[in-house]
């Protein structure tokens, strides 16, 4: 039984910041591409940020310079640390584990409002 649970969401000013993580269990942690994306209602799901097994990250081209992707793997966990947030960054938040299969957790609901 695969479990990705995330946490760390919450309502924030423009401008501010959160760290959300995603803690995996059921799975080799370490061998899986760790992945965030995020969706608004009504729209199509976008692609946050990837690191690999490796380390390597990659970001989509809007958020680079303001949200960064870690892991720990001796913990089974991915972070994502969001800066200088926009009302645009509202969505929910989710954490999706890949290596054969892929696993997404049930996401965590950042809202930026002033």
């Amino acid at each position: 039984q695969v479990q990705l649970v995330e946490s760390g969401g919450g309502l924030v000013q423009p401008g501010g910041s959160l760290r959300l993580s995603c803690a995996a269990s059921g799975l080799i942690f370490s061998r899986n591409t760790m992945s965030w994306y995020r969706q608004t209602p009504g729209k199509q799901r976008e692609l946050v940020a990837v690191i690999t097994s490796g380390g390597t990250t990659n970001y989509a081209d809007s958020l680079k310079g303001r949200f960064t992707i870690s892991r720990d793997n001796a913990k089974n966990a991915v972070y994502l640390q969001m800066d200088s947030l926009k009302p645009e960054d509202t969505a929910i938040y989710r954490c999706n584990a890949q290596w054969r299969y892929n696993y997404w957790g049930q996401g965590t609901q950042v809202t930026v409002s002033s």
